[in-house]
């Protein structure tokens, strides 16, 4: 069996890691005015530059910035979007007594538009720190993250009467630019995460749903033909994929649910390349949903959870992906952590020597199972 000369590789990852506690610092002196942004940026490319070289020794060939100069895997893009707004995030307590983060509503307040390059600087610099051999990936929000909190509710009527095609065609066209624009810096791997596909796995969710007035059934095929509006900008040569996660905020998670509300949505409808799915433990249910994926698309089973530091054993994960081959071709399989290492600044309860031996079970399981990995 071969290895894909194209990312997502057999042995990939979702992206973000824990942030450094001099970064840390560093951003807490920026928001009180002690440094001012260049300053910060300094000690940005550092912890950048240090990531880069930890992704490459432990072996992994997809490389991103770990996210280092955000603290929201979603809000610090989609803000930087014209004619979108947004409150701060805010943590509330849950009953069982942990915290849990609750992110802001992004608010469409005007007609949505690409009004600088967003990731082309940084990943410039990414891609400038990453070894011949490697590939620089980029990770930004899923375009549903402009919908799916606020629904109808939280995007201009004054602007968007109607949301069916308008409002659906200028967020892919903002995007579709930005993806031009990292495609002329050389970019050809990006990452769309999306949070809100596997929110409409659980129940909950998806009356949450209904109570804003959306059909949860529906939404997935209004989000596929939506995706697939930003896909259709897609630059050639590019590889365009999804990543579907259930919460990672302290490692917690907010939703729970099999696949199947979405699959077909998702893998059978999206003109996409990729999907990361979690699959880390019983909240995310059974392989079955693999049955949609289309020849030619890959499936990465995020099968090693990020959210705490037990180490998953090998032949647990060999017969995982055996059972999802039941489903969907092993040759269009691969393997990858469930999600990244710190969705938000504030990181999950993992300590920084379990990311790297976590990213190495990855390899070496993917090594094995796929020989030539």
């Amino acid at each position: 069996m071969t290895t894909p000369l194209n990312p997502p590789f057999r042995a990939d990852h979702v992206g973000s890691f824990l942030r450094p506690q001099y970064l840390l610092e560093a951003r807490e002196q920026h928001a009180k005015g002690a440094i001012d942004a260049e300053q910060l940026r300094r000690v940005e490319d550092r912890a950048i530059a240090e990531i880069v070289k930890f992704q490459e020794d432990v072996g992994l060939k997809s490389i991103t910035d770990g996210e280092f100069r955000r603290t929201y895997f979603h809000v610090d893009f989609l803000r930087q979007l014209g004619g979108v707004s947004s409150g701060e995030p805010v943590t509330i307590q849950r009953p069982d007594g942990k915290l849990e983060l609750a992110p802001p509503v992004m608010k469409v307040v005007d007609k949505v538009r690409h009004v600088k390059d967003i990731q082309r600087a940084d990943f410039e610099f990414l891609k400038s720190q990453v070894s011949a051999g490697s590939t620089p990936k980029v990770t930004i929000p899923s375009p549903t993250m402009l919908h799916f909190r606020g629904g109808r509710a939280g995007i201009s009527r004054e602007h968007y009467p109607e949301l069916d095609p308008a409002f659906y065609d200028d967020v892919a066209r903002a995007y579709g630019e930005e993806l031009q624009s990292l495609a002329a810096a050389g970019c050809r791997y990006v990452q769309m995460d999306d949070t809100n596909l596997a929110y409409l796995c659980d129940e909950k969710m998806r009356e949450a749903a209904r109570q804003r007035g959306d059909d949860p059934d529906e939404l997935p095929h209004r989000y596929a033909q939506f995706i697939n509006k930003v896909a259709a900008y897609k630059p050639e040569g590019m590889i365009l994929g999804i990543h579907l996660c259930r919460g990672n905020f302290k490692s917690t998670h907010a939703a729970s649910g099999n696949y199947e509300p979405v699959a077909e949505a998702l893998l059978a409808e999206m003109n996409l390349d990729a999907y990361f799915l979690e699959y880390d433990d019983d909240r995310s249910g059974d392989f079955r949903p693999l049955r949609f994926l289309p020849k030619g698309k890959l499936a990465v089973l995020g099968l090693v959870t990020t959210k705490f530091g037990e180490l998953e054993s090998k032949d647990d994960l060999k017969r995982r992906i055996e059972e999802a081959a039941r489903y969907a071709p092993l040759d269009q399989l691969a393997l990858s952590p469930q999600c990244g290492f710190s969705s938000t600044v504030h990181g999950n309860d993992i300590a920084v020597e379990a990311q790297r031996t976590k990213l190495r079970l990855v390899i070496e399981t993917a090594q094995e199972v796929w020989a030539d990995a």
